[in-house]
């Protein structure tokens, strides 16, 4: 295990030079059996409109409070970044979003964590079908360079399609979900571990978040997750809770552990939304470079990013964070 860094607002991460963004919405894909067909939102850095294969990045909204974060058109801070330098971001609206109001009885309801994830394994299904709704992306979409991030339930979305299971309360069976097509991913904010670290409300009405197991979960990851983030309604177990898919999953994995951030992480779920707790436009660009930095190098094996990153961060004298790797 390497020796933690510090980040610092005063040593800024090196990033590729920012282009300007395509960003396309709704993009409805086809959906037999789902109560209502899939939309996304796709950003990427406008170009050609051949070339510049482009590595895709499936963006896996959380909860909240709000009405719209909750959807293709939350996140727009990671998302807006991401295709600028290079990405394309595809952003499903899951059946968990409050703009759908879906009836209280609809299987899968409230939270809809299968579904979750069989959306992204869809969009990567239909990629075709994506380039096809929008032109400007034909023949730029890197299939083998796939990657997975998400915030709060959607980093339990993301863990899942990096390789941890459950046990589905429904059947008592193993749910693996993994998604092979995905290289790498980054929870921000994610749920920790099930059993007794889950509160008593949590355990009762979400009891598949019982059985969360990260022992299986091998795909290269990032854990980022705010030392003050205590997720009381969820967890007794505080913070540290939220370091769980780094501790109990095997390598390789790296944590982020931002210094004063709360859920909302400074703000990455919006611009200015009202439900951010911990509001910090330089911990917001903090998570925005070291994501980037970090899916850079575990996609393009011998790319410096993460390495550049983690030389800025602990070159610098007034710590936002750490980070370490095993």
């Amino acid at each position: 295990m390497s020796e933690p860094t510090s980040a610092s607002a005063s040593a800024p991460v090196p990033t590729s030079a920012p282009t300007p963004v395509l960003s396309v919405g709704p993009v409805v894909l086809p959906a037999p059996g789902r109560p209502v067909d899939l939309q996304i939102r796709v950003s990427a850095p406008m170009a050609p409109a051949t070339g510049d294969s482009l590595p895709v990045l499936l963006l896996s909204h959380g909860q909240g409070y709000s009405n719209h974060l909750s959807s293709l058109n939350g996140y727009a801070p990671l998302a807006n970044f991401w295709a600028a330098h290079g990405f394309a971001v595809i952003q499903p609206t899951h059946l968990s979003s409050r703009t759908l109001t879906l009836p209280a009885d609809t299987p899968g309801a409230p939270m809809y964590w299968r579904s979750r994830a069989e959306d992204m394994t869809r969009i990567l299904d239909q990629l075709d079908a994506v380039e096809a709704a929008v032109p400007q992306l034909a023949g730029r979409l890197d299939r083998s360079r796939v990657a997975v991030a998400g915030h709060s339930m959607g980093g339990h979305t993301a863990s899942l399609l990096l390789g941890a299971r459950l046990t589905d309360p429904d059947d008592g069976t193993e749910a693996d979900l993994t998604e092979p097509r995905i290289k790498a991913g980054v929870l921000l904010a994610g749920p920790g571990r099930g059993g007794d670290a889950l509160t008593p409300s949590v355990a009762e009405n979400w009891p598949f978040f019982t059985t969360t197991d990260f022992s299986k979960m091998a795909a290269p990851t990032l854990v980022v997750a705010g030392d003050q983030d205590d997720s009381a309604h969820l967890t007794v177990n505080g913070p540290d809770w939220h370091a769980d898919p780094y501790v109990l999953a095997p390598g390789p994995k790296s944590l982020l552990t931002l210094f004063g951030a709360e859920h909302g992480l400074g703000g990455i779920s919006g611009y200015d939304v009202a439900e951010t707790t911990d509001e910090n436009p330089g911990r917001v660009a903090a998570v925005q470079r070291l994501t980037w930095a970090y899916l850079r190098s575990q996609l393009y094996p011998g790319d410096p990013s993460w390495e550049a990153a983690c030389e800025a961060l602990a070159a610098g004298s007034e710590p936002l964070g750490r980070v370490e790797s095993k």
